[in-house]
């Protein structure tokens, strides 16, 4: 699709105002860009990315049809359930008689495009029936390309689609405007409103009108969310005071913060789990999210341990295995590397300095989000705080006590020379930055100190061995007697 690559309007001219002689210039434009021959202009960018959109999902613009989803003696049930249903009377004062009177119907679909009702002018609904414009049918863009409908829900955002705008050829004599409308609570789409009709009603002021329907249904949601909200707060405020002082909240079904104590102590939404239980709370710990009648009540979780502590046993480990409050918890290596990176850096770091040091300068933040959301989940979430990543633990790690005595000017104890390089099997850049870092500052330390048995803890190391040099200087250290001497490679 070159031309659609381009996007934007026609370089040149201006567009007609006749519906007609623009039906014309649309349908060339689509037959060129389809073809990959020379377009006269470009399709609008709202259109050609419909277009892309549409093609990637496989609809035929040459026989496309959309698909049945919901058989004639189904669709009560769907349309009772649907949260637009009381809405629909607002709806048909709204547009019904400019429907009628324009020669259009009515159309309203659910989130994923699903007409649910239809009305409008007879004539018009007897030439829809013919091309299965029709309930219970399917008009998002993968089911039948672009639209106005199809092309609002997928867009988030209200869109004319005229003629041959349409992907499909069978739809190039008509005309549609349609909007999405959100859902007050979680800013979801729910459903789109649309107005249709034949080519020749085109008239530009459509989409305001539907833009204004959409708003109207969206404050009357609104109303009725601030209703259902005032009820759940009344009826369950006892479950709140039931707290006696201690941290909670109210939250609606969907996990927003109606009331909260002491207020401002959670943000605007809590994600809940399914079904409730524990939820993570950041900087406050965990929580516990119990089902109301209506809603949730959240209430802060007793932490298990005040201090627990980590042990991270990383020098030698090519198995890596780290220790909770003294139970073992077996880590993939990825997980050890970020263990390692989190207890370097006690003040904590961001995805992108994590996702740097596990990964270099592709290292992308959303993978460490992914990552850190499975190391917790292994740990437990309040072990990992967020914004930055940072350790809420006491961490006891080999790797930082080789890291402090050589920082101190000790010679490092022979028990952690003895264990070997920091997670040498690890390419992250900052890991290896650190190992080589430990490996030549305690190697030139011991040797500049000539302690006996750091050397011969060193000389044990897979490298240690392979190292003329402190073979040398323990035949020189040690006494003849010493049966080490018998172990070292010949000089």
């Amino acid at each position: 699709m070159p031309q659609a690559e381009r996007g934007g309007r026609a370089p040149t001219g201006a567009v007609p105002s006749d519906p007609l002689e623009r039906a014309r210039l649309l349908e060339r434009i689509r037959d060129a860009v389809l073809s990959g021959t020379a377009s006269p202009a470009s399709p609008r960018d709202v259109v050609s990315a419909s277009w892309r959109r549409s093609l990637d999902a496989r609809v035929d613009p040459d026989h496309g049809r959309p698909r049945r989803v919901y058989a004639t003696d189904e669709l009560d049930d769907v349309r009772g359930g649907h949260v637009l249903a009381p809405v629909l009377p607002l709806l048909r004062r709204t547009l019904l008689d400019v429907a009628d009177e324009a020669v259009h119907m009515m159309i309203v679909t659910d989130a994923r495009g699903h007409i649910l009702w239809r009305e409008g002018n007879a004539g018009v609904l007897r030439r829809a029936d013919d091309v299965e414009l029709v309930e219970g049918t399917r008009w998002s863009e993968d089911s039948i390309g672009t639209n106005a409908m199809g092309t609002a829900l997928a867009s988030g955002r209200a869109v004319q689609i005229h003629s041959a705008e349409h992907l499909v050829h069978l739809y190039r004599s008509w005309t549609c405007a349609a909007a999405p409308i959100h859902d007050p609570d979680t800013g979801e789409v729910l459903a789109a409103i649309d107005l249709t009709g034949p080519l020749r009603t085109f008239h530009p002021s459509t989409l305001a009108l539907v833009r204004a329907a959409a708003e109207l249904a969206e404050l009357h949601l609104q109303a009725r969310l601030v209703e259902r909200d005032e009820r759940l707060r009344a009826r369950n405020r006892p479950h709140l005071d039931g707290l006696r002082g201690e941290p909670g909240a109210l939250l609606a079904p969907g996990g927003r913060v109606l009331t909260a104590q002491p207020a401002g102590w959670l943000p605007d939404r809590v994600a809940i789990p399914d079904g409730g239980g524990r939820v993570d709370l950041g900087e406050h710990g965990e929580g516990v999210v119990e089902p109301l009648a209506e809603g949730w009540l959240l209430r802060r979780a007793p932490r298990a341990s005040p201090h627990p502590t980590l042990a991270l046993p990383f020098l030698g480990a090519e198995r890596p295995v780290a220790r909770l409050d003294g139970r073992p918890v077996r880590l993939s290596l990825r997980h050890a590397e970020m263990l390692t990176l989190l207890a370097l850096h006690p003040d904590g770091l961001t995805a992108d300095r994590l996702a740097c040091g596990l990964y270099g300068d592709a290292g992308n933040p959303v993978t460490v989000r992914s990552e850190v959301h499975r190391l917790r989940n292994a740990l437990g979430s309040s072990l990992i705080s967020t914004q930055p990543y940072r350790l809420r633990a006491a961490v006891d790690a080999d790797f930082l006590a080789l890291r402090a005595d050589l920082r101190a000017g000790r010679v490092p104890a022979p028990h952690l020379l003895r264990r070997g390089a920091l997670l040498p099997t690890s390419d992250a850049p900052a890991v290896r930055e650190e190992r080589d870092h430990l490996d030549v500052a305690g190697r030139a330390a011991v040797l500049r100190r000539g302690d006996v048995d750091a050397l011969w803890a060193l000389a044990q190391t897979e490298a240690g061995a392979a190292d003329p040099e402190l073979a040398d200087r323990l035949r020189h250290l040690l006494p003849d007697a010493d049966p080490r001497r018998d172990a070292l490679a010949p000089g």
